[in-house]
């Protein structure tokens, strides 16, 4: 492998990810990036544990959602185990796909009729938080090397600092967004009602706590209608 180039593609690609405007093409970017970095991928996701199952997201085909639900399904399997962190491990190979594993047996016979020959799992995370994990697919047994497997925890780390990035930035413009939603409905309601900023809102949070309805949800209301009603 020529390290060299791979330095300056992922120099290019930290510039990359920098310019995506949404995460999701954050995530898209990455996972497209993976099949042209890693020697021997072929497909790549990321997989996302949530309170009511697994989340794949940028899938480059099928083959990865069928992967992760077959995980879920099991509850077992590479990427399912690093999302999840009941390991210390960062990084899991599963280098031949004909071969019978003694750690995840059920995923491994039953992932073989999805077409994988051999996958790699690396949780991406920061300082500050675990986001999920990158899974690399090929349909070659025995296609990663120790080579690809260094390359894959490089773009790893470089996914997990941009994913981080980019949810933030997705937060913050909700947040601003939701702010100025909230601000036109209680001038819609100081207007209609003679009430003060004060009394605005809390017509607006005593309305959300009553009906267990997001504050978010109620300003929209207000503004798309002229008023609760």
């Amino acid at each position: 492998m020529d390290w060299r180039m791979f330095a300056e593609q992922m120099a290019t690609l930290a510039r990359d990810l920098l310019a995506q405007q949404t995460v999701t093409s954050t995530l898209e970017r990455i996972t497209a990036s993976a099949i042209d970095l890693v020697p021997g991928c072929d497909g790549a996701g990321i997989l996302i544990l949530r309170d009511n199952g697994v989340q794949s997201l940028a899938p480059t085909d099928q083959r990865v959602i069928d992967s992760d639900r077959l995980q879920e399904r099991l509850r077992e399997g590479p990427c399912y185990d690093v999302a999840r962190r009941d390991e210390a491990e960062r990084v899991f190979r599963v280098t031949d796909f004909r071969e019978r594993h003694p750690r995840w047996p059920d995923y491994v016979s039953r992932a073989r009729e999805l077409g994988i020959g051999s996958m790699m799992g690396f949780l991406l995370f920061t300082e500050d938080e675990d986001l999920g994990a990158l899974d690399l697919y090929s349909r070659t047994p025995g296609a990663f090397t120790d080579a690809g497997e260094t390359a894959g925890w490089l773009l790893a780390s470089h996914a997990a600092v941009a994913f981080s990035s980019a949810r933030t930035h997705a937060q913050l413009e909700q947040a601003v967004a939701t702010r100025h939603l909230i601000g036109e409905a209680m001038g819609i309601l100081m207007g209609s009602h003679d009430l003060t900023e004060d009394q605005a809102f809390d017509v607006l949070r005593r309305y959300s706590q009553d009906n267990n309805v997001k504050l978010r949800e109620v300003a929209r209301r207000i503004c798309e209608r002229g008023g609760l009603n």
